[in-house]
């Protein structure tokens, strides 16, 4: 039975993410979830109590993936701007993920306190990342440079997800050119 029950839940999660990079946060509705897993309505209701609780259960265990993903990223690079680079691109790199598009959509929508504590938590494991690079390529502040940095890598997103004129790729080096220049000490 639990084993059911965590495989069920696993459907419902993959379902949202598939309707939160299909149709944004508007999508993510219980009857969508429903349709799409073959449960009745009122069967979703047991495995999450709101909208909310679902965001919340994505980004626990999406935004930990991503972040590893980031992490070897940066682990494979032998320099601090290394890092810095396996920073911005691993991140750029993950814009066409499904997991990514959701937490994108996630990020973009109205949510409750805790969904929204939630995200900001992860995002500040994320941005925690680079400290250290930062702080050995002699930046005076860090952390706030990471903060900054993250700044510039979520205006990419944000740019390779509109569809903009320019194509992903040139997108992605001239994040990784202003993260660059931008972040020496």
């Amino acid at each position: 039975m639990a084993e059911h029950r965590s495989m069920q839940r696993a459907a419902l999660l993959d379902a949202a993410r598939s309707l939160l990079s299909e149709g944004g946060t508007e999508a993510l509705t219980f009857p969508a979830l429903a349709e799409r897993t073959g449960l009745a309505r009122s069967s979703v209701y047991e495995y999450f109590r709101s909208r909310a609780a679902v965001v919340e259960e994505l980004c626990e265990v999406d935004f930990p993936v991503w972040a590893a993903d980031v992490s070897a990223a940066m682990e494979r690079a032998s320099t601090a701007e290394g890092k810095v680079e396996a920073y911005v691109r691993q991140q750029l790199a993950l814009v066409g993920d499904r997991r990514h598009r959701a937490v994108v959509a996630i990020s973009a929508s109205e949510l409750d306190a805790g969904a929204r504590e939630k995200i900001r938590a992860a995002h500040g494991g994320l941005v925690a990342m680079i400290v250290e690079a930062l702080g050995e390529m002699g930046h005076a502040e860090p952390r706030l440079a990471a903060m900054l940095l993250q700044g510039v890598v979520d205006a990419a997103v944000r740019r390779i997800e509109l569809g903009a004129a320019e194509e992903p790729a040139a997108i992605t080096e001239a994040a990784v050119s202003m993260a660059l220049r931008g972040v020496r000490g």
